[in-house]
Order: structure tokens, then C-alpha cells, then sequence
């Protein structure tokens, strides 16, 4: 198993997916953590805070604009996030993280729980298909 699934907690392969759920909701605020639910952003942050990362609560749109916290790049690397959307517009675009060579951590309504994609198989599927691309948060300094 790769190393970054390897050291999530149960707690993370549990959560279900919500889509009222995501950066800056009131739900999320009056609840914070995954137990209630989540939906693909708050689930990529929450595992990058795991790994002591802090990325900031931005939806997908002002995610790909952000140059304070997170920088664009072009080859993704363990802990990156990629956006993904059925267009190369970011609003709205899918957020998972890269966990290994082709393997894509997410959180996704047709799964209703964690799951890990290679790129192809977001390819194949019209609300995934393209990759907007990726982003790194910035003081990453190696796992």
C-alpha cells in the first residue's frame, strides 16, 4: 500500500460524502472535522492537514487563482491537489489529492466515500474528464 494511505486513520477511509459540506459552509463551521461529512475539498484539506500541511478553505475556483498559499505545477507529487472538471473552467472543479504514481485520493458523490482513482479513470467519466491541474500548497517541505 502506498505510504500516504498507509498512515490515514480509519477515521478518514469512514467519511461519507456531503456536498453541503465544503470550505466556509455554516455547517461546517457549526461542526468542524469529517464525522458529519464532507465533500471532495474539505476531505483533500483535512487530509493535508493530517500530514501537517495548512492549506486554506478555498473552493475549487479561487483554489486554482490562489498564489498565497498555493503554487500551479506541472508533474503532480505525493500531497498535491489536482482539480478536475468536464472543462478546463475551475469553478466547480473536483478536488483530490495525489497520493502515488497514478493514484488519486477523493471523495466523491457517485462513491459516497473515500476512493482512490488513477487518471484514467476520472478521464472516462464527463464530469471528470479533464484535468484543470494541480496545485501544491506552499511550506510543504517533504512528508
Amino acid at each position: 500500500m502506498d505510504p500516504i494511505l498507509s498512515q490515514l486513520p480509519d477515521r478518514f477511509w469512514t467519511v461519507r460524502y456531503d456536498g453541503s459540506r465544503f470550505p466556509g459552509a455554516a455547517t461546517v463551521t457549526d461542526r468542524p472535522g469529517l464525522a458529519a461529512g464532507a465533500n471532495c475539498q474539505l476531505f483533500a484539506y483535512e487530509v493535508l492537514r493530517h500530514f501537517g500541511l495548512a492549506p486554506e478553505p478555498l473552493r475549487s475556483s479561487d483554489l486554482w487563482d490562489d498564489t498565497r498559499s498555493t503554487t500551479r505545477v506541472t508533474a503532480p507529487e505525493p500531497l498535491d491537489l489536482l482539480l478536475f472538471n468536464a472543462s478546463e473552467d475551475a469553478y466547480g472543479a473536483h478536488v483530490g489529492v495525489w497520493v502515488d504514481d497514478d493514484a488519486v485520493l477523493h471523495l466523491c458523490a457517485e462513491v459516497g466515500q473515500p476512493t482512490v482513482w488513477t487518471l484514467s479513470d476520472f478521464a472516462e467519466r464527463e464530469r471528470y474528464r479533464v484535468l484543470v491541474g494541480i496545485k501544491r500548497v506552499s511550506g510543504r517541505g517533504g512528508r
